[in-house]
């Protein structure tokens, strides 16, 4: 035999089939359950971050209104006692101490708001302060009484 002939095909050693049609540069896209995960995924997390924002609006808006309330009481209710002698009546409210340049309004209504977007209750004597006053936000439910966001807030 001659060993320099031309080798002959060996079935150990096949070449790949031929594909019928030749490849084309088919571009990988995401199947209708990989997008469904993805909506899924990102619909939680739009949860998880909407929770978390709105009870922090709620309570930035009670710490603002604490904060008011101390505010109105010192700056306001108490410099008036000082220079008048006496505190305002339930009747003159806190107009007065706006009207009188110790209170700075709040609102275009020349109102003290609170961050409910209702005015300040004043009481002289107050019901939690029945020797000198109240000023009170009735919280977000604008009712007296009730827990977290909705409780009162009275001045200390």
């Amino acid at each position: 035999m001659n060993t320099l002939a031309t080798p002959h095909a060996d079935p150990a050693v096949a070449s790949p089939p031929r594909e019928s049609h030749p490849r084309r540069g088919r571009a990988r896209g995401m199947t209708l359950i990989e997008i469904l995960v993805v909506l899924v995924i990102l619909s939680l997390i739009a949860t998880a971050v909407a929770v978390n924002v709105v009870g922090a609006a709620g309570k930035a808006r009670v710490d603002r209104a604490k904060t008011d309330v101390q505010r109105i009481a010192s700056d306001g209710i108490e410099a008036f006692r000082v220079m008048r002698g006496r505190y305002p009546t339930t009747e003159e409210g806190l107009k007065l101490l706006i009207d009188e340049k110790f209170l700075k309004a709040n609102s275009a209504e020349g109102k003290l708001l609170d961050p409910w977007k209702r005015e300040y209750v004043y009481l002289q004597p107050g019901q939690a302060h029945p020797d000198s006053f109240d000023v009170k936000s009735y919280g977000a439910d604008g009712q007296p009484g009730g827990d977290d966001e909705n409780a009162d807030i009275v001045n200390y």
